[in-house]
């Protein structure tokens, strides 16, 4: 017992000194993080703008595909604001290569809409992929993480062979609504069609703005003859 005393002590030194040699810096606000924190302090994590569109009748991103594609719910986790707290979270999720933030944001947004009853009769979770080329350069999809959070949380498996990104479109930053539609249209395809057939699909993205993206993936889930068809974007812009 006493050596396991000693051994506990030695290894929560050792810990000590890890963190003090290399801090565990919040990715919000670049204080240092506690012991019990991991990658948002409890001060950033508590004061995210939520949307809290899972308590909406009809929520504001499932209007933006009215007319579009059927979508049977639509929900966002937070509001995306030009120089906000989320514009920097994002941004260091995908250029910063700070991937545990996505997923810790997808456990928070998976969390909520389990607590609420949404979405839980959904068979697999979907990341809107990135293509190939993309993902090379930056050695991951970011929405794989946040769709990985968000399994973790709900227990509904993720499933990033099915759906690819077989052009590697302009970005979207810039363009009208009308561009962005043009822009992806046709992007995607998807492989194994009788694995979807039947079944209930979340789609998962980082960030919606007009929806271009989102309805162009959808569109191939639908067409490949799936049941319902679930949006869950980690913000709004």
């Amino acid at each position: 017992m006493q050596l396991q005393h000693i051994s506990q002590q030695l290894i929560s030194i050792g810990a000590d000194l890890v963190s003090l040699l290399y801090p565990r810096i919040c990715s919000g606000c670049d204080k240092h993080l506690m012991k019990h924190e991991q990658n948002l302090c409890l001060v950033c994590l508590h004061g995210l703008p939520k949307t809290y569109f899972w308590d909406y009748d009809v929520t504001p991103v499932e209007k933006l595909f009215w007319c579009k594609i059927p979508v049977h719910g639509a929900c966002s986790f937070l509001h995306f604001e030009k120089d906000g707290v989320v514009q920097e979270l994002m941004h260091r999720l995908k250029y910063d290569g700070r991937t545990g933030v996505g997923t810790q944001l997808g456990i928070e947004f998976g969390n909520i809409l389990k607590e609420k009853g949404l979405f839980q009769d959904a068979d697999y979770i979907i990341p809107v992929p990135l293509h190939r080329t993309k993902e090379l350069r930056r050695g991951f999809n970011q929405s794989q993480f946040i769709a990985d959070g968000f399994s973790n949380a709900s227990q509904i498996p993720v499933r990033s062979d099915l759906l690819f990104r077989v052009v590697a479109s302009d970005t979207q930053t810039r363009k009208s609504r009308f561009d962005r539609s043009e822009n992806v249209r046709n992007i995607f395809k998807i492989h194994r069609k009788e694995m979807l057939r039947g079944k209930n699909i979340i789609l998962v993205d980082d960030v919606i703005t007009t929806g271009a993206t989102l309805e162009a993936a959808g569109s191939q889930l639908v067409a490949a003859g799936i049941n319902k068809l679930y949006i869950a974007t980690l913000a709004i812009a």
